[in-house]
């Protein structure tokens, strides 16, 4: 089953044809790994499929149901997609469980300024912070956090929305052979979920993995 299909989709900057007429249909549930040298526009396409770009031309098919000629930033998450980033983006000045919080509760404006942080929450947000390794680090600011760290935050910001298709930018870039595998694992857990990931990697063992 197809759950995000793009139809001659394209974006040029200037003379430069980063996405030129792509049709790709990605199967529900399964692993598909993005892959090219240095600026094939594998991040452009991602960046088309959140909405961070515009299309030129083309459209989007989601859940094999809606076809989109436009896709905003905040409306991914109603159509079932996160996504993460080639440079980590954090609530840099929050501290590691507030980043997560933010996702878990709710998001209009009114209710995210008045809503308490319940129980559940927390232990849904610690739950994900033991699953990247990162529960020993939760009162830290995200500033503080190393590198890696900061990578592994973002995927479990990730985790935390639920999504149906997750969009992994170069996840595995930078990390320590240990986040590696924790990375590894996640990915594999959320395949067994029945979840979708679409992945962009330069290592070639980890996309055979």
């Amino acid at each position: 089953m197809t759950i995000l299909k793009t139809q001659n989709l394209t974006k040029h900057f200037d003379g430069v044809k980063a996405v030129d007429n792509l049709s790709i249909s990605i199967e529900k549930g399964k692993i598909t790994g993005i892959i090219g040298p240095n600026g094939s526009g594998k991040t452009t396409l991602i960046n088309l499929l959140s909405g961070m770009f515009p299309f030129d031309s083309g459209i989007v098919v989601v859940g094999g149901a809606e076809s989109l000629t436009k896709i905003r930033p905040y409306d991914i998450f109603s159509f079932g997609i996160t996504r993460t980033f080639q440079n980590v983006r954090l609530f840099e000045q929050m501290p590691v469980l507030d980043n997560l919080l933010v996702v878990l509760t709710k998001r209009s404006v009114a209710s995210s300024l008045f809503e308490k942080h319940k129980e559940f929450h927390i232990k849904q947000a610690e739950n994900i912070l033991e699953k990247i390794g990162l529960l020993e680090k939760r009162n830290q600011l995200a500033a503080n956090l190393s590198y890696g760290q900061r990578k592994l935050l973002e995927i479990g910001r990730a985790l935390a929305t639920d999504s149906d298709v997750y969009l992994l930018d170069e996840p595995f870039a930078g990390l320590f052979p240990q986040m590696v595998e924790i990375v590894s694992k996640i990915i594999n857990e959320l395949k067994a979920e029945g979840k979708t990931v679409i992945l962009i990697e330069h290592n070639m063992s980890l996309i055979r993995k």
